[in-house]
């Protein structure tokens, strides 16, 4: 028991883990809401629930989502696509309302091998269009939320393209524009969806589905200058930005009895769709690239937090335009330039010069700009962020010039008072010095000069001028005075000393000393010594 009994928990606790793993796994293998829309259905709201089997992924994501009508086999066509059955995959309604409320997600991702990265590939299915009680706010919405995010974009739709199909991808290829359409080479903010048109129809005789978009989304004659037909030419024009990323396939209908289909087999399904659904595929997986924003690809958690960007940007007001939209995702954009500056502006010493500090609020301002340039969402509606960001940026600047003016009043102040006291102490010297006064105005001239700066400084000047020219012209009035009673009282101390030097030299030496005695004795020495350094010195020779 000693020897197995280890063995047999360290086994159990392994099956534990792999049975839990297994469990977590199934427990993802079915469609989660990701985006449900409110009581009113006029705006969307996330639901965490789906948002966690995303978040958990680290590898690179890519999606791919099913739009198109109520009713037109989206949720089926999903499940063909993931080789699910009805019983297993996205729920498939009978009912003539839409089953898909908001958008779904498969819980289990398909992992792909893309140009040597593993990409975790994510399927979505949406909200029918047109249904009864919805506004066409919101499909739009249902709409570029789906054209944004994923990274295939399947547009179903039964028959044949309708007018309405094209004018409806007006408002999400705006949003295209303005969020892919750089000029070409540089570097853009997000990677457009490549658009798959999916025609579904029982007749593959004629045109091929390629020449029909072709056809759809060719311009219309307008000689005549009709404005309802240049409105529809105007929508052909903005879409031929996705040109380049639009792939068109039919489809066949998979069986006569539709109402049937998720009860029928493959061997039941006519092989003419068998064969095209799995022609199709091949055609989406091409198609799939990792989600690219801002130039790299979004894990789970990076991938939630730009689906809360965007159901922000679309669910601002009522009926969000594109403009309101470009200004959401360059909220965070303008935020991060704007703290650039800030960062910069704040790394410049105060007090400054006013053309400094303006000369670094410019170049803080460029560098400001051209991190925008470099992020920023949309070409047109772009400008008006642009405009704010530099509006921000000169309301902020007009705080550092106060702070600056304030810096640079405190210093010259300060300056000012240390001179103002240094002249009242030469004021009252106590042996009157012009060369001392001098050395000091000089010295207290040249460290306001050197040390006070800014706007400030002019102000400041003047006062020590004036504040100079008084004290110094005090000093001088004061100073002859002075010097005038300094001499007489030297002259007086200099008669008493000589008298006393007379006796002394006279009487009391020849009274106590010999001659000798006295020319030997340390006064004497004291007095020579004193002699000499006043008969002669480097600077003053008595005998010239």
């Amino acid at each position: 028991m000693r020897i197995f009994g280890p063995l047999a928990v360290l086994s159990v606790y392994l099956s534990f883990l792999v049975f839990g793993a297994f469990s977590i796994d199934e427990s993802l293998r079915q469609a989660f809401p990701i985006i449900e829309p409110d009581p009113g259905h006029t705006k969307l709201r996330l639901s965490r629930e789906g948002l966690k089997a995303i978040e958990r992924i680290t590898t690179p994501i890519a999606a791919v989502a099913v739009i198109g009508p109520y009713r037109s086999g989206k949720s089926f066509l999903l499940n063909q696509l993931l080789s699910l059955s009805c019983d297993e995959g996205f729920g498939v309604g009978h009912l003539r309302d839409t089953k898909t409320k908001g958008i779904w997600v498969w819980g289990a991702p398909v992992e792909l091998d893309i140009d040597g990265v593993k990409t975790s590939v994510f399927y979505l299915d949406t909200e029918g269009f047109e249904s009864v009680g919805k506004s066409n706010v919101y499909d739009d919405r249902i709409f570029a939320l789906a054209t944004v995010m994923s990274s295939v974009l399947v547009y179903n739709l039964p028959e044949t393209i309708r007018e309405a199909d094209i004018s409806r991808l007006s408002f999400a290829v705006e949003l295209a524009e303005e969020f892919y359409g750089r000029v070409k080479g540089q570097d853009v903010a997000f990677e457009p969806a490549k658009l798959l048109w999916l025609i579904q129809r029982d007749f593959l005789q004629g045109k091929s589905v390629q020449q029909m978009v072709d056809e759809s989304l060719r311009q219309v004659p307008n000689a005549e200058g009709n404005k309802n037909i240049d409105q529809v030419n105007q929508i052909r024009d903005s879409l031929a930005i996705m040109g380049d990323n639009s792939t068109a396939f039919s489809l066949p209908q998979p069986h006569l009895q539709r109402t049937k289909l998720c009860e029928l087999k493959d061997e039941e399904l006519d092989p003419m769709y068998v064969k095209k659904r799995d022609q199709l595929k091949a055609v989406v997986s091409s198609m799939i690239r990792p989600k690219i924003v801002q130039g790299k690809s979004l894990n789970g958690k990076e991938f939630v937090s730009f689906l809360e960007q965007i159901l922000e940007a679309l669910n601002k007001g009522e009926i969000p335009s594109t403009g309101s939209l470009v200004e959401v995702f360059n909220k965070g954009i303008l935020e991060r330039c704007l703290k650039l500056y800030n960062v910069r502006m704040g790394n410049v010493g105060l007090p400054r010069s006013e053309e400094s500090l303006h000369q670094a609020h410019e170049d803080s301002k460029a560098a400001a700009m051209l991190a925008f340039d470099e992020q920023h969402f949309g070409r047109h509606h772009a400008k008006k962020s642009a405009e704010q960001l530099i509006e921000e940026i000169d309301k902020v600047y007009k705080n550092f010039v106060l702070s600056n003016e304030y810096q640079s009043s405190k210093l010259c102040e300060s300056l000012y008072t240390r001179c103002e006291e240094k002249m009242d102490q030469l004021q009252v010297l106590r042996l009157p010095s012009m060369a001392k006064f001098n050395a000091g105005f000089l010295q207290c001239n040249q460290s306001f000069e050197s040390e006070c700066v800014g706007p400030s400084k002019t102000n400041y000047e003047m006062r020590m001028m004036k504040m100079l020219g008084k004290s110094k012209s005090l000093f001088i009035k004061e100073y002859n005075h002075r010097l005038f009673n300094w001499l007489v009282a030297f002259s007086l101390v200099m008669v008493i000393g000589a008298w006393i030097l007379f006796i002394f030299l006279e009487t009391y030496t020849r009274m106590f000393w010999s001659s000798e005695s006295l020319y030997y004795n340390p006064v004497w020495h004291g007095i020579v010594a004193t002699w000499e350094a006043v008969v002669y010195s480097p600077v003053l020779d008595l005998d010239r």
